[in-house]
Parts: structure tokens; C-alpha cells; sequence
């Protein structure tokens, strides 16, 4: 079986049409939707992809899935009580899993989106609350790569992580680092990363390169082969899916 490969999200892909949303999942506007799947794997619940849709407005719910959103076009407003977050193009969100919420956007929006399902339904709904990702966030010093797997000297890394969900499986933060070269590994984890500053080449087992920069946004499957070599400085928003 062959390995598996970094996948490159297109903001301009074509999309497909979609389901129709239901009464239940859209109290006002249009339930017709699009989008495609650019990562799924069904034995975990763990999704990624593009989607898009008119302006809608869902009735109260307790949010069904842990996802994290990327608008391109639009503004997503998550309504909560005595609360709103707004989303637009440039920003991002995460939604916990059980979140009071209705989900609202009042023009067609598209957007990137990373989703878990949690198939083991484990969730404390107290206290869930929308959080907006700022891209230039403070960060604190994290736990750079061991040497044994550099070409590089070690470099200076920071992070700052806005959110773990219930099971611990999924995380979304903000990260930085200094230029580093680490050798060829299977990639240890699930992760999409949308670039803010600075770029990185990724290369294969078979010695073929993918270079991305910022604004670029990307997902690795866990397994993926791959070396990271980054001249400069580098900064991201991650979302992470580590399965236990």
C-alpha cells in the first residue's frame, strides 16, 4: 500500500453538491450545500476539506462535532448566549464539541474546515465557548526537535495553544520557529497548517519536493515521509489530530 502524501488545499477547487441540509440542521435560509472532502479517514471521525453554502441560520444546538474553520469568502457568526464570534476571511475558529450555539452567516461563505467526530461521544459540554485563533498571539517557549533527527543545529521554537478537546486527540494553537533542517521521519501525526510567515520544503522518500509559503494552507496524514528544511523564520496555526 502505498504511503500516504501532504495534500495541498486549493481555495479555488471545485466544489460538489452536497445533501440538502434538513429542517432540523437550518431554521432560516438555504440548505443547499457544496464542498469537497480532501481528507477522511471514517475510523476515526477525523475530516478535512472545503465547503461552502448561502446565508443560513441554524436553530439552537449543542455543536455536533470539534471543528476547526478557515472562512475564504463570507463571515461565519457563531451566536451563543450573550455572546458572538465572528469570523472572516484572513481568521479562524474552533468550535468545541457541545457548544450552546447557533450557526449563522448572512452571505455565502466558503471555507477551509478540519472536523472530528469523536465516535466515542465524550464530551463536557460545561463551560464550551467559540474560540477565535489570533494569529499574534504572545507565544512560550516549546519543546524544539532532538538533535538526533536534525541536520541543523536545534532551533528556538514557541507556542500558544487555544484549544484541547475532550478526548486530548485534537488541538489548534499558534506556532513559531527559528530555520531548521530535520531528516526524513513518517510524519507522527494528523496536521493542517496554514502558513502566516516565512516557508518550508517538505521532501518525500522518493525525493520529490513541496515548497510552501505563507498563506499557504496544508494537510499531512499521519505516515506521511517527509523532511522539513526552513531557512528562516516560520509562523503557523495548527490543527493537530494526535489519535490515541
Amino acid at each position: 500500500m502505498p504511503k500516504p502524501a501532504i495534500i495541498r488545499f486549493d481555495a479555488k477547487a471545485k466544489t460538489l453538491p452536497l445533501p440538502d441540509f434538513t429542517e432540523a440542521d437550518v431554521e432560516e435560509g438555504t440548505r443547499a450545500q457544496r464542498g469537497i472532502t480532501l481528507f477522511g479517514d471514517k475510523s476515526t471521525g477525523l475530516k478535512a476539506g472545503l465547503w461552502e453554502a448561502g446565508a443560513s441560520i441554524s436553530p439552537w444546538l449543542n455543536y455536533p462535532v470539534d471543528e476547526f474553520m478557515m472562512p475564504l469568502e463570507g463571515e461565519i457568526i457563531i451566536v451563543e448566549e450573550g455572546k458572538e464570534t465572528r469570523a472572516g476571511p484572513g481568521e479562524s475558529l474552533v468550535i468545541p464539541k457541545g457548544t450552546r450555539c447557533r450557526y449563522r452567516q448572512d452571505g455565502h461563505v466558503r471555507k477551509f474546515y478540519v472536523y472530528f467526530g469523536d465516535l466515542s461521544g465524550s464530551a463536557d459540554p460545561s463551560g464550551l465557548t467559540t474560540l477565535k485563533i489570533d494569529p499574534e498571539i504572545k507565544l512560550l517557549p516549546s519543546t524544539p526537535p532532538s538533535a538526533d533527527i536534525l541536520h541543523s543545529p536545534v532551533p528556538k521554537q514557541h507556542t500558544h495553544q487555544y484549544f484541547e478537546n475532550a478526548t486530548g486527540e485534537l488541538t489548534v494553537g499558534v506556532w513559531d520557529t527559528t530555520g531548521y533542517h530535520r531528516k526524513l521521519i513518517d510524519f507522527t501525526r494528523y496536521e493542517l497548517m496554514h502558513l502566516l510567515e516565512g516557508s518550508v520544503t517538505f521532501t518525500d522518500d522518493k525525493g520529490a519536493s513541496q515548497t510552501f509559503k505563507a498563506d499557504d494552507t496544508f494537510f499531512v496524514p499521519l505516515g506521511t515521509p517527509n523532511s522539513w528544511k526552513s531557512e528562516g523564520y516560520l509562523r503557523k496555526i495548527y490543527c493537530i489530530f494526535q489519535p490515541k
